[in-house]
């Protein structure tokens, strides 16, 4: 049978699970869709270098967890998600670079920077 297009008529998540997977619990199909772009089949179909040419991400989310040959997957997964979502979060005058250096250098006290980070 034929996929079934969703509300915004993408048929191509179809029979996929989005929710969240590895250290970081990457989720939700853009997240899947870069970690393949830049580190999976996606950037080998392109003819760019891929760590894991091999690996479509969106055809198969689960793979970060179940690898039996790429066990680091979830780490990398998770640690892709860090620098290209958290370290580069600047939303509303709230920097993250900023924010941690003022956190570092104040000595690392109170709570304000951790609850900060864990809203992103």
């Amino acid at each position: 049978s034929a996929p079934y297009a969703n509300n915004a008529g993408r048929t191509d998540v179809e029979g996929c699970c989005w929710w969240g997977r590895g250290v970081i619990q990457t989720s939700g199909v853009c997240n899947f869709g870069k970690l393949n772009y830049y580190l999976g089949a996606r950037a080998a179909a392109d003819g760019r270098d891929s760590r894991y040419p091999t690996i479509d991400f969106c055809k198969d989310p689960e793979v970060i967890c179940s690898s039996a040959e790429y066990k680091e997957l979830k780490w990398i997964a998770g640690l892709f998600y860090w620098m290209e979502s958290v370290q580069t979060y600047n939303v509303d005058g709230w920097d993250y670079l900023t924010e941690l250096r003022s956190f570092v250098e104040g000595g690392m006290t109170g709570t304000s920077f951790i609850d900060a980070v864990s809203g992103i």
